[in-house]
């Protein structure tokens, strides 16, 4: 109770010069605070306030200010936003001034946080207020805004109702035998079997919410001048690397990041591999990197030279990567007639076959159709909806058994429990601070 009745207030934009900054105030001491530092006096909340911020009688800034009274706020409390002019000083200026009325600090997600604490949102929603912020492609922004407004929330309510259904017909018949009759086996059966078949229908998009969420690492390999920094400019559609026929000209780690079809990708190039004992120390040492780097990548695309062929030092280095998810990609096609049936076939100079491979590529990291993933959940709503499933399967192992249906409705009441974590019925401190230090403060 302590913890909701201090007032924060907190930079609610980057830091930096623009047009415009936002300092938000919430709590109950918020219209307090506003009264003693703005022109305008006594605010009604649904209005749009212009004044002066002042501090001891000097004018510091010409602002905008809206109010709202809870609950008819983001975080369900009196809330005063200060829309004020973009700048490092003038903004850190009103924000001491905040907290010199009455105030501290906001921590990171505490605005979010008290939404969550005062019924505003469910913790999914909560989530997906988060991936919404750091969402890098457009349909995970717009999965993610499904989230949001209630798309996870709806179904897994759904299933917490079946739950909760299913576990009170069993408990009334137990409490009262004389009563209420116990539901037949095979009732249980079919319910238990119909909510862990819509359980896994959520789970099945769990892959494809990790992509969309964590991205793909896509690594270019090969041994020097085979054309991986042409190809990694040629994806990127920027000169970003440098490059020459000198070996080694790629010493360090290049990445960068792009839109896939909705899904972020982080190319990335890496110095060529080779093995050679009069190496400098840091074209070595980029060396190591990239090898490391492949180990790491979800997706290895492997590039020989195919004017030179296949050589002794391309095979050694295919043989690292090739029980990994890759592509094979013959570079300077244009130099030769030789053709590579195994490989994509491509020309850096004149485009050959560029289309194709990245089409390759597509397919490589496209596990579900984009447009088909009904739900994103991240991974602790997919433990919380492994848990349920797992509990509901220890109890259908029982209904077949014929077992005592007080034993069975144990697991049911774990299943209900577990279900309850997603929406944050259920939840531990720890979990929740967890979940909060990942936002940024202001949100």
């Amino acid at each position: 109770m302590n913890y909701l009745s201090e007032t924060i207030t907190a930079i609610a934009t980057p830091i930096g010069n623009g047009g415009v900054s936002i300092i938000r105030i919430s709590g109950e001491k918020a219209f307090n605070i506003i009264n003693k530092i703005f022109s305008v006096k006594n605010l009604t909340a649904g209005r749009i306030y212009h004044g002066n911020i002042i501090d001891s009688g000097d004018k510091l800034d010409d602002v905008i200010v809206l109010p709202f009274k809870a609950p008819n706020s983001y975080t369900g409390e009196d809330v005063i936003e200060i829309q004020c002019h973009g700048g490092i000083y003038i903004t850190k200026k009103i924000l001491d001034l905040t907290v010199r009325e009455g105030a501290r600090y906001a921590e990171k997600g505490e605005y979010t946080k008290r939404a969550f604490l005062n019924h505003k949102i469910d913790l999914s929603q909560a989530e997906a207020v988060l991936d919404l912020i750091h969402a890098k492609s457009e349909k995970f922004a717009e999965k993610s805004a499904k989230n949001l407004f209630g798309k996870l929330s709806s179904e897994t309510d759904k299933i917490k109702t079946e739950i909760t259904d299913l576990l009170s017909r069993i408990i009334a018949a137990v409490d009262f035998p004389e009563d209420v009759a116990e539901p037949e086996y095979s009732y249980i059966e079919q319910t238990i079997e119909g909510i862990i078949s819509k359980i896994n229908y959520i789970l099945s998009f769990s892959n494809s919410s990790n992509i969309f969420r964590q991205g793909i690492k896509i690594v270019l390999a090969g041994r020097p001048n085979v054309g991986k920094s042409s190809l990694f400019n040629s994806l990127l559609n920027l000169e970003r690397a440098i490059v020459t026929d000198i070996a080694g000209t790629t010493r360090d780690v290049i990445q960068e990041t792009i839109d896939i079809d909705g899904i972020s990708a982080t190319i990335i190039d890496t110095a060529g591999i080779r093995e050679d004992e009069n190496l400098n120390k840091v074209e070595a040492i980029g060396i190591d990197y990239s090898k490391k780097y492949v180990q790491d990548a979800d997706v290895v695309l492997f590039l020989y030279d195919l004017n030179e062929g296949f050589t002794k030092e391309d095979e050694e280095i295919y043989r690292t990567i090739k029980n990994k998810n890759h592509i094979k990609a013959a570079t300077k096609c244009d130099l030769t007639d030789k053709r590579d049936e195994n490989a994509v076939c491509i020309s850096l100079k004149t485009g050959e076959n560029l289309e194709k491979l990245k089409d390759k590529i597509k397919n490589k990291i496209m596990v579900q159709n984009l447009t088909e993933i009904e739900f994103i959940t991240n991974q602790r709503q997919q433990k919380a909806l492994e848990n349920t499933k797992n509990s509901l399967i220890n109890a259908l192992t029982a209904t077949r058994n014929n077992e005592i249906q007080d034993l069975i409705s144990i697991d049911i009441k774990s299943a209900l429990m577990h279900i309850s974590e997603i929406s944050g019925e259920v939840i531990t401190d720890e979990i929740l601070n967890n979940i909060f230090e990942n936002f940024c403060i202001g949100k």
